[in-house]
C-alpha cells in the first residue's frame, strides 16, 4: 500500500481539522492566486487555473474565497511567489520531492532543509531524486461513480493510461499534458471528479516498518505544516498490518 495518502488520510482524521483546513484553504488560494498571475484570470482560458479552481473545490473550499484569491492577482500589492521544488531522502533511504510557492527562497530552503535534517535525512540537488519519478495527471473518484470496470471502460474512452480501484474510490492517471482533455471526458461518463492534479508518481516504492515509517509520517507532517511547502511526496509503502497500527496509534 503506497504510503503518503494513506499517512494524509490518517494524519487528517487525527484532529486538528479547522487548523488543518484553514491551512490548505491558504494553501490553495495561494495556488490559484499565482496560476491567474501567470495567464489570465479566467479559467476556461488558463489551463492551470482551471485546475487550481478544482482542487479548491473539491477540498469544499467558498466560491468567494476562489474569487478573492483570483482578484488578488490583479493587486498591485500581490507578493510575488516562485515555484521551487526540493528534492531528498528521509529516514530509509525514502526519496521525497517538496513543492514550494514562496517569497522566499532562503526561508523555505532553510526550513525544508531543517527538517530533513532532524528525521536524519538529507536535503540534496534539485534532479537527484525526481529521475525516480513521473509527472502525472491524477483524477480521483469516490466509490458511489460506479463499479471498477464502468470507470475502467470510461478511463479508456477518455483516454487515460491506468486505473487503481480500491475500496476507498478509483484513482485514473493520465500523462499530465493531457490532464484537461482526459477530466473533461470522464466528466461527461462519470460526473465531476472528486480531484483533478497533477502529481509525482513513483516509479518505485521503498518498504518500511513501523520505525520508519512513523519518522516519515512525522517528516512529511512538518514539511506540511510549513506555509510556504504546497505538496509533499514520498515513494515509500507500508503493509496493512503497520498502517492499521498507526491509524489506531
Amino acid at each position: 500500500m503506497a504510503g503518503h495518502s494513506q499517512f494524509k488520510n490518517i494524519m487528517h482524521r487525527k484532529g486538528r481539522q479547522d487548523a488543518v483546513k484553514s491551512k490548505m484553504f491558504s494553501k490553495l488560494a495561494r495556488e490559484i492566486t499565482v496560476s491567474a498571475k501567470m495567464g489570465v484570470p479566467d479559467p476556461d482560458m488558463n489551463p492551470r487555473l482551471r485546475l487550481a479552481i478544482q482542487a479548491a473545490k473539491a477540498q469544499s473550499m467558498p466560491k468567494d474565497n476562489i474569487q478573492r484569491a483570483i482578484n488578488k492577482a490583479a493587486g498591485a500589492d500581490t507578493e510575488n511567489y516562485e515555484e521551487v521544488r526540493y528534492e531528498g531522502y528521509g529516514p530509509g533511504g525514502v526519496a521525497l520531492i517538496v513543492e514550494a510557492l514562496t517569497d522566499n527562497r532562503n526561508r523555505s530552503a532553510s526550513n525544508v532543509r531543517a527538517a530533513f535534517t532532524k528525521a536524519g535525512g538529507a536535503l540534496g540537488e534539485t534532479g537527484s531524486v525526481s529521475f525516480m519519478w513521473d509527472r502525472v495527471g491524477e483524477i480521483f473518484y469516490p466509490p458511489t461513480a460506479g463499479d471498477a470496470d464502468k470507470v475502467m471502460e470510461a478511463a479508456i474512452e477518455a483516454g487515460a493510461d491506468d486505473v487503481e480501484s480500491d475500496e476507498e474510490g478509483h484513482t485514473i492517471y493520465c500523462a499530465f499534458e493531457s490532464i484537461g482533455e482526459v477530466s473533461k471526458a470522464l466528466e461527461a461518463a462519470l460526473g465531476e471528479a472528486e480531484s483533478v492534479k497533477i502529481i509525482w508518481k513513483p516509479k518505485n516504492t521503498v518498504p518500511v516498518d513501523e520505525e520508519r515509517a512513523q519518522s516519515l509520517m512525522k517528516l512529511v507532517s512538518t514539511l506540511e505544516e510549513d506555509d510556504d511547502v504546497q505538496n509533499v511526496y514520498a515513494n515509500f509503502e507500508v503493509d496493512e498490518a503497520t498502517m492499521a497500527k498507526l491509524s489506531a496509534a
